[in-house]
């Protein structure tokens, strides 16, 4: 068993110097040179970038040459396109936080859910930016709606065929045509909102983030109790919300 796992890992290793090698490179690499490179042998090789190849982690040109694939930039891009969502908006949750002394959220879209990728409670010190992590199902939240609602007709379609809408209270939308329906106002109106359909007594408002290319990438939200989102309050919390996401786009190079 131990054999195996050092086995695996040394695969693992030679993967990465196989990037480590096309990377540093200014050109196309054959087989051999990356062998040579690497000092792993031309058979490993080869087979380490068929993998690699197959999963468009490299790419492979007519002379049987290879290069870093699109595949690995567009996770690399990910993830630090992620990132500077997180830098960008830091300040905007902290100050609607202090505003309304109620807790802010910033989450994406992953799949059919909705993932928090970043809480400010208001139980934190008010310099406390921390991971959440958390994955709730996008159509009972006001960051999924959003979201959900810059999907094209055909993409929501797709996410949404055959999908259980569970009732979480009495008040989650499960009939798919009126969800529909509020997905379609929810995007005439530029934010959403939970009304208790996730959780009793809670409410919630959120507003999309765009990048540079007009995309939805990820949303904003404020979370409270019925009591602290009230209907005379909403129209000023909808406002600051709907800003603070405005702002954080023109930030990521919205136009």
């Amino acid at each position: 068993m131990v054999k195996v796992m050092e086995e695996k890992v040394r695969v693992v290793e030679r993967a990465f110097d196989i990037i480590e090698a096309l990377a540093c490179s200014r050109k196309s690499m054959s087989v051999t040179d990356i062998a040579k490179s690497t000092k792993i042998s031309k058979s490993t090789a080869f087979r380490l970038l068929q993998t690699m190849h197959s999963r468009g982690f490299v790419e492979k040109d007519e002379n049987q040459a290879y290069s870093i694939g699109y595949k690995l930039i567009d996770v690399v891009s990910s993830h630090i396109n992620t990132l500077e969502l997180q830098t960008e908006a830091k300040s905007y949750l902290e100050a609607l936080r202090a505003e309304f002394n109620m807790a802010v959220h910033l989450g994406i879209l992953h799949g059919a859910d909705i993932s928090y990728i970043e809480n400010l409670d208001i139980s934190l010190p008010m310099n406390k930016y921390t991971q959440a992590g958390y994955r709730s199902p996008a159509y009972c939240s006001s960051m999924g709606k959003c979201l959900l609602s810059c999907l094209s007709g055909e993409e929501l379609e797709t996410l949404l065929y055959n999908y259980t809408f569970k009732k979480y209270t009495e008040y989650t939308i499960t009939n798919p045509n009126e969800f529909k329906q509020y997905l379609k106002q929810v995007r005439r109106q530029g934010w959403a909102m939970d009304n208790q359909e996730y959780c009793l007594g809670q409410r919630c408002v959120a507003a999309p983030i765009f990048d540079y290319r007009s995309d939805a990438i990820a949303s904003i939200s404020i979370s409270g109790t019925t009591n602290q989102i009230t209907d005379e309050k909403l129209p000023e919390i909808i406002g600051k919300v709907k800003q603070a996401a405005d702002n954080i786009s023109h930030r990521l190079g919205y136009a």
